[in-house]
């Protein structure tokens, strides 16, 4: 798959019926589950609506990262060096790990303490990186992407075109998190959450770190 500078109506009909395919396909993997979803719902829930949408920016930059190698091959290189794709699942199981660990500690904090406007352990800046590494950490997500770019870019494509796919993908994942941080960080769930604080956090702090675990666990048996 090579960029093809040629436009024609045809080219366009191509591009077009590819960008919905990619659109589908993309859109259906972002809304599942994951620990993409826990963190920005916990962000948003626990601090507030800025920091949860600053952590969905995130996920829209590290899924333009992966939209990005799968345009320059990502899959040919993970399926030449499976060890390549070995190291991701080790390197992002430990890191969400981490997360798990750090979110299970916190769970007897005050919320006081990490309040917007009391203190500066958390900003709309600081959820966005955290956003982002949470995303590219996911070996599975670069998976998605190279698949799914696999199997509905034309055989040639316009720089043109890889500029609007890279805005699409940015807009379906930081779209995606912008909803979600927006429903949670009202009022109902912000008061859910703090009768429950504590549990709340343990138990995302343990789903953090057991699909961690499992990424670990999969490369180990694979």
């Amino acid at each position: 798959m090579t960029p093809n500078p040629s436009i024609n109506p045809e080219t366009l009909m191509q591009d077009i019926a590819a960008l919905a395919g990619i659109i589908g396909a993309l859109a259906v993997g972002t809304i599942s589950p994951g620990p993409s979803f826990v963190m920005v719902a916990r962000l948003a829930v626990a601090t507030s609506r800025a920091n949860g949408l600053g952590a969905a920016l995130g996920m829209g930059a590290g899924g333009v990262v992966f939209a990005v190698a799968a345009l320059l091959g990502l899959q040919a290189v993970l399926l030449a060096v499976p060890a390549v794709y070995l190291a991701l699942k080790v390197l992002g199981g430990l890191y969400l790990c981490y997360l798990g660990f750090r979110i299970y500690r916190a769970a007897k904090v005050s919320l006081a303490i990490e309040a917007p406007g009391q203190s500066n352990a958390t900003s709309p800046s600081r959820s966005f990186w955290l956003g982002f590494t949470t995303q590219v950490s996911n070996p599975k997500t670069a998976i998605v992407y190279a698949s799914v770019f696999a199997a509905f870019l034309p055989g040639t494509y316009s720089p043109s075109f890889s500029a609007v796919l890279l805005l699409v993908v940015f807009v379906i994942e930081a779209g995606w998190y912008a909803v979600v941080a927006t429903l949670l960080s009202s009022a109902r769930p912000r008061r859910t959450y703090l009768s429950g604080k504590v549990w709340i956090d343990r138990a995302a702090g343990v789903v953090m770190g057991g699909l961690g675990f499992k990424l670990v666990a999969s490369a180990h048996t694979a």
